[in-house]
This record gives structure tokens, C-alpha cells and sequence, in this order.
């Protein structure tokens, strides 16, 4: 192989609304709204998702960009039973779990809930 990945820069959602989606994963899942070259984004961790509004996705861009496609898993190490207890209180409504599954560094407890474009989001604690 002439070269190896080492890691996920960043992802791009195409969304219906960028404020309700900013609003959902800062409030909820406490990510930073970031703004860069006049484009809107999360920051968490070293990554990124950069936020593409339905309609005037910048170029080059997926084939069919849609809202509501992505399916997303992201670690934490709040234990889960307290990100339920948050999301709870937020309203937010838990899909599925917590059940476990397999992550990229093995087994994980997850949940299961959906942002605003209803993608499906995944909190996950490596077990």
C-alpha cells in the first residue's frame, strides 16, 4: 500500500437548517459552533463536522446530498448512564438502548437518538 490513513479530519452533514442543527449538537451534545471562511461548523475533539445547508452545499460535494442520511457514532467517556439523565432532561428522545455494540477500538455501549434532520446518532461509552 503506498499510503495509511491515520485518523477522521472532519465529516460534512448536509442539513435542512443550520441554526437548529448548531442549536441541537451545542445544547445537546455540547459541541462548539465554530465559523470559517464564512461557513458554519462543530468542533469536538480534533474533529470537525462542517455543515452544509440543503440546497447551497459547496462544491465539490457528495453525489445526493441529503438530510437525514448520516449516521454518526461518537464516544464519550461520561459514563452513559449520566448522558441519559442529560438528554432526558433536554427532551431529547432515545431511540434505542443501551445496547452494545462493536466500535473501532472494540466493544462499546451505546444509544441510539436522532438530530433535528433526523440522522442517526450514536453516544457511545468503550466498555
Amino acid at each position: 500500500m503506498a499510503f495509511t490513513i491515520d485518523s477522521l479530519d472532519h465529516i460534512a452533514l448536509t442539513v435542512g437548517n443550520i441554526d437548529a442543527t448548531i442549536d441541537f449538537y451545542t445544547e445537546a451534545l455540547g459541541m462548539e459552533a465554530v465559523t470559517f471562511e464564512g461557513r458554519r461548523a462543530l468542533n469536538f475533539g480534533l474533529q470537525k463536522i462542517n455543515l452544509h445547508q440543503r440546497g447551497h452545499e459547496l462544491s465539490p460535494h457528495a453525489l445526493r446530498p441529503t438530510p437525514g442520511s448520516g449516521d454518526l457514532c461518537f464516544i464519550t467517556e461520561t459514563p452513559l448512564e449520566s448522558v441519559i439523565e442529560y438528554l432526558t432532561l433536554l427532551r431529547v428522545r432515545i431511540e434505542l438502548g443501551p445496547v452494545e455494540r462493536t466500535g473501532a477500538m472494540g466493544k462499546i455501549r451505546s444509544v441510539y437518538l436522532r438530530d433535528p434532520d433526523q440522522n442517526l446518532i450514536e453516544i457511545s461509552n468503550y466498555m
